[in-house]
């Protein structure tokens, strides 16, 4: 593996709180467990170094606890910054209740990683065998979908894989468009395919406990998932599109990457948290366990 996975996307801090279901209008709920961790693009990022990937992280991040605790969690994982923090910010938050089924209902404030200027990713110099991943969250922050638009004709022949998340019917439906005709490779869930209708040629559809439908120049294969027990679901989304990313780095087809991205979210949705992402081995151990 030479290339690198360059995220353009964003790093929030998620508070997460584990609570038996959602409050009602008006109402209250006490959580049984909150947490405060790094989340948004860093499980993505965390996902894919676990897999052995080289990871540069080329969103912004601002200063105070916040931007303070996400730059300490990437340079855990092992996680390249291609900036310095913005000075006037700090880096935004999200809520996030998890219910006793183990789904996850957010509420997002905008922080630093909203601020993505031009003159920024100016300084992002991908090569030929990188992988470039844009999340649609980029397309709703106007300063970061102009640095993007302007950036992305730019990159010499690396791989862009396009994640555009659950505000999905958010994006002005141009942008979105115009996104889909030059991307190699869409990842994301059922509900998001059937917003967009129409998939570019290839495209990888996480269908939870299902696994994923992979869809390669005309011809659609399912990739079956892997029986767990959940108990917390956030994150698996992002886990399975950074194994891809760290897969699709490697060299295997988009269908090969497919399978150890559907072991590595099985796995995650086994663990509370965000950023669950298991390693290598537990993912080989999966796969060799079910074979």
């Amino acid at each position: 593996m030479t290339g690198r996975l360059v995220h353009t996307g964003q790093v929030v801090v998620d508070l997460v709180m584990a609570v038996p279901a959602l409050p009602p209008h008006g109402g209250d709920v006490f959580a049984s467990s909150a947490n405060l961790l790094p989340g948004g693009g860093f499980n993505v990022m965390a996902a894919a170094a676990r897999s052995g990937a080289q990871v540069l992280y080329a969103g912004s991040h601002g200063i105070g606890f916040f931007g303070d605790l996400a730059r300490s969690a990437l340079a855990a994982e092992g996680v390249a910054l291609a900036h310095e923090p913005l000075s006037e910010v700090d880096t935004g938050i999200v809520v996030v209740w998890v219910d006793a089924t183990g789904e996850r209902t957010f509420t997002t404030s905008t922080g630093a990683e909203g601020r993505l200027r031009a003159e920024l990713l100016d300084q992002v110099t991908p090569k030929t065998d990188d992988v470039v991943y844009l999340s649609g969250y980029s397309w709703l922050h106007e300063t970061n979908r102009g640095a993007l638009i302007e950036w992305l004709p730019r990159l010499p022949g690396s791989k862009v894989l396009f994640d555009p998340g659950p505000l999905i019917t958010d994006i002005d439906p141009g942008d979105l468009h115009a996104l889909l005709s030059t991307i190699d490779v869409l990842s994301c869930n059922a509900r998001e395919a059937e917003a967009l209708g129409e998939l570019p040629p290839v495209a990888v559809v996480r269908e939870g406990a299902k696994g994923c439908r992979v869809h390669e120049n005309g011809r659609i294969t399912d990739v079956p998932g892997f029986p767990v027990d959940v108990v917390d679901t956030t994150g698996a989304g992002d886990t399975h599109c950074g194994v891809l990313a760290a897969e699709l780095l490697r060299g295997s087809t988009v269908l090969d990457a497919a399978v150890r991205a559907n072991a590595a979210a099985a796995l995650s949705v086994t663990r509370r948290g965000p950023a669950t992402a298991p390693g290598r081995e537990e993912i080989d151990q999966l796969l060799e366990a079910t074979t």
